[in-house]
């Protein structure tokens, strides 16, 4: 073998790669149009598209971009709600070699400024509800050369459907990329400070939809249908992939609204198999009395991810909808690949088999380690933090060497989680590191405390969390919801929680609110609660002391 053709110099053994060339993300279409033309790939409302419209559609719109200077390396910002069009238009940026950079449709203006100046996008594409969006990004951001619109709107040169239909008939290749070539700029819900980009590659991306296929949706098909009631700018456009790369159809609510009676008449109508949720989604699901009416008897994978579950939502989620839940702990940077809990080690009962608080074991082809501060490896049953290495593990956070330096030691990810490997291997999260707090020189995790507070029949949501206090320089505050009719006073969680946790970790306060603030994402952000906190004057004050 000639050294000049290769990549490097052989390694020991005589053997050296040839290419990092690898498979473009949008080779699904082009598989998918070629093996199932007729069959539908995308269902909104009363509208169906198969696999050969939504692969032309994904050219047109590619040879639309690449007319307006879109070449591979470009950045092109997304901010819309969920539509074919946003469905095609992530294929037809991987097409190109384009980098995809969609955001949270929730963002206020001046966050989504920030995204495509930091980007560096070249063009923009945003929902036609958002006008006020467009505006302000256009006038900020110069370097933006074009505006498309999902939907008719005046700020945009046209909208996404007729730069379709403009350029009908067109036949564009996929582009040739390497492995580590971005084909996604992952934000960050950025609770704290700026987002980062994530940045995701086509190499890392095909890894990841493999082991997505392997340990998530295992035998999944043409046959299958997956329902979306989560934006596709983040988690459950991942998902789509995996479901596209079966050839199996992608179910769209009516709107971006979780409307849970329109969700379950979907399962119904279309016998859907898969979805990928959050834990308040899955709650929702599960505690709505839609469940009981129709039939869902065809789901064989719920997923959920983006944040812990709590063990008596768990079982709710069990009796409802069966056997079928599958738990996912990963970030965005790694891709959701950590760990897994399929759904034949969900249990019910709280028996040893069941590992009560596991979010599962290793994610096939992953490593994860419980690392002290300084990179050591702690043994079973001890706290750390959880660092993960593997092939899904993200390029890096775009043009933030400090984050970087930050994120990884010694070639581990760090997750910024904690918790602990029992002696099986099986992961326990005892929250984020953020999320700990210190009272009286103890270390506290809001976790253990939120989920004995659940357990009460009373409390529907909780969140725990440390705010200043003069004399332990922390203390816990609970705020809870009720259920509905529900009435409880302070004390009587104080005495439910007696002998259920040690002393020093009882809150001090119990707040009860309607609702917990959440993210665009789903989550229940401590620093939202915090926010709110000190909205309504409930902050304590304490000189010197950073809420």
């Amino acid at each position: 073998m000639d050294n000049a053709s290769t990549n490097g110099p052989a390694p020991k053994g005589g053997v050296a790669r040839i290419s990092n060339r690898v498979m473009n993300l949008a080779h699904i279409l082009t598989q998918n149009a070629r093996r199932f033309p007729d069959l539908p790939g995308l269902i909104w409302a009363e509208h169906s598209w198969t696999w050969r419209e939504i692969d032309a559609a994904a050219s047109a719109l590619a040879a639309a971009l690449s007319a307006r200077g879109l070449a591979k390396g470009d950045r092109l910002l997304a901010h819309a709600k969920n539509s074919f069009e946003m469905f095609v238009a992530m294929f037809a940026t991987f097409r190109l070699g384009v980098v995809w950079v969609p955001t949270n449709f929730r963002l206020m203006p001046d966050e989504v400024i920030y995204l495509a100046e930091f980007s560096g996008a070249k063009g923009f594409l945003c929902g036609s509800d958002f006008p006020d969006h467009a505006r302000v990004v256009t006038a900020a951001v110069p370097g933006l050369e074009f505006v498309l619109s999902f939907g008719v709107a005046d700020f945009a040169e046209m909208s996404v459907a007729e730069a379709i239909a403009r350029h009908a008939g067109a036949r564009i290749a996929n582009v040739a990329v390497d492995h580590n070539d971005p084909c996604w700029f992952f934000f960050t819900s950025g609770t704290t400070g700026k987002s980062k980009a994530a940045v995701l590659t086509h190499g890392q991306m095909g890894f990841v939809l493999t082991n997505h296929l392997c340990d998530l949706l295992p035998g999944i098909t043409e046959l299958d249908a997956s329902l979306v009631v989560a934006p596709l700018s983040h988690g459950a456009g991942i998902h789509q992939l995996n479901v596209a790369a079966r050839g199996a159809p992608t179910i769209l609510l009516r709107t971006e609204k979780l409307d849970v009676e329109e969700a379950f008449t979907l399962m119904e109508r279309h016998r859907v198999t898969n979805m990928f949720t959050v834990p308040t989604i899955l709650k929702m699901l599960a505690e709505h009395p839609a469940a009981d009416r129709y039939d869902h008897a065809s789901l064989r994978y719920v997923i959920y991810a983006g944040a812990p579950m709590y063990r008596e939502d768990q079982k709710r989620a069990l009796s409802k909808l069966g056997k079928v839940i599958v738990q996912y702990f990963g970030l965005g940077e790694v891709t959701g690949n950590i760990t897994v809990l399929p759904p034949a080690l969900h249990r019910a009962d709280d028996g040893p088999e069941a590992r009560p608080g596991t979010c599962g074991f290793e994610r096939t082809g992953m490593e994860v380690s419980i690392q002290d501060d300084a990179g050591n490896e702690l043994g079973p049953n001890e706290t750390g933090e959880i660092c993960v290495i593997g092939p899904a593990v993200f390029a890096g956070y775009y043009n933030n060497p400090e984050a970087n330096a930050k994120a990884f030691r010694n070639g581990w990810f760090r997750t910024g989680d904690l918790g602990h490997l029992d002696e099986a291997g099986f992961l326990f999260i005892t929250g984020r590191a953020s999320d700990m707090f210190i009272s009286g020189g103890s270390n506290i995790y809001p976790r253990e405390i939120e989920e004995k507070l659940l357990t009460h029949p009373d409390l529907v949501e909780v969140a725990v969390l440390g705010v200043p206090d003069a004399m332990w320089g922390e203390v816990g505050y609970a705020v809870c919801v009720l259920r509905e009719g529900a009435t409880i006073a302070e004390v009587d969680l104080a005495r439910f929680l007696d002998g259920k946790i040690n002393r020093y970790k009882m809150p001090k306060r119990f707040l009860f609110w309607e609702a917990l603030p959440k993210s665009g994402y789903g989550k229940v952000p401590k620093r939202m609660i915090k926010d709110a906190l000190i909205e309504r004057g409930l902050m304590p004050v304490v000189p010197g002391a950073t809420p």
